[in-house]
C-alpha cells in the first residue's frame, strides 16, 4: 500500500503532467485523478483547494531541481561547474521538460493571482544555492552575484526551451547543445568568479 508521501508525490507528477501538456485551464483535480488513476475526489482528499494543488505542484518542483542542482554546490572550478550545469539545464529540456513547463506556467500564473504569489518563495531554495556555492568559491557578494547568476540560468533555459533560441539553438539532448550552453554558462560565471 503507498505512504501518504508516495501518493502525494503520485498526484503532484500527475498535476505536473497535465499542466505541461493541457496548461493551468487544464489542471482540475478531476484531471489530475484521471491522469494519476485514482478514484474521483482521491487529488482534492490532499490538495483541497485549486491554490493548494498549484502550491503542490511547485514544491514538488521545486524539490526536484534542488535535489538534482545539489550536487554542484560544492564545486568551485569554473569549467567543471559550467559543464554540470550545463548538463543540468540541457536534462530540463530533454528528460525534465515537462517539469519546466510546467514550473513557467505556474509562474505565470501567479502573475495574475495574487493570491498564488507564495509559490514564488520555493525560488529562493535555488538562489540560496548559488550563494552558498559562490561563497564557498570566495566569490565577493555572494548573494547578489547567486541572484544574478540564477535569472541568467533562468533566461537562458527559457530561450533555449520557449524563447527564440529554440529557432536556432542544437537540439537539447546531444553534445553540442551541451556544450554550446557550457559555453554561455562558463562566460556568465567568468563574470561572477571575476576571472
Amino acid at each position: 500500500m503507498p505512504t501518504l508521501s508516495d501518493r502525494v508525490a503520485l498526484i503532484a507528477d500527475a498535476a505536473v503532467h497535465v499542466v505541461a501538456t493541457r496548461g493551468m485551464r487544464g489542471l482540475t483535480h478531476r484531471a489530475v485523478d484521471a491522469e494519476a488513476g485514482l478514484p474521483q475526489g482521491s487529488t482534492s482528499a490532499y490538495f483541497r483547494t485549486r491554490k493548494a494543488l498549484v502550491e503542490g505542484v511547485v514544491r514538488r518542483l521545486a524539490d526536484q531541481d534542488t535535489a538534482e542542482v545539489a550536487e554542484l554546490v560544492d564545486v568551485t572550478d569554473l569549467d567543471a561547474l559550467s559543464a554540470g550545469m550545463a548538463r543540468v539545464l540541457d536534462a530540463w529540456m530533454t528528460t525534465g521538460r515537462e517539469r519546466t513547463l510546467a514550473r513557467y506556467a505556474c509562474l505565470l500564473e501567479a502573475t495574475h493571482h495574487p493570491e498564488l504569489r507564495g509559490i514564488l518563495a520555493h525560488g529562493a531554495q535555488a538562489r540560496d544555492m548559488a550563494r552558498r556555492m559562490l561563497e564557498r568559491a570566495g566569490v565577493p557578494d555572494a548573494e547578489r552575484q547567486g541572484r544574478a547568476l540564477v535569472a541568467f540560468l533562468d533566461g537562458l533555459l527559457f530561450d533555449r526551451l520557449v524563447g527564440a533560441g529554440a529557432l536556432n539553438a542544437p537540439t537539447p539532448g546531444g553534445p553540442e547543445s551541451r556544450a554550446e550552453l557550457t559555453d554561455a554558462i562558463r562566460t556568465a560565471l567568468r563574470g561572477v568568479f571575476g576571472s
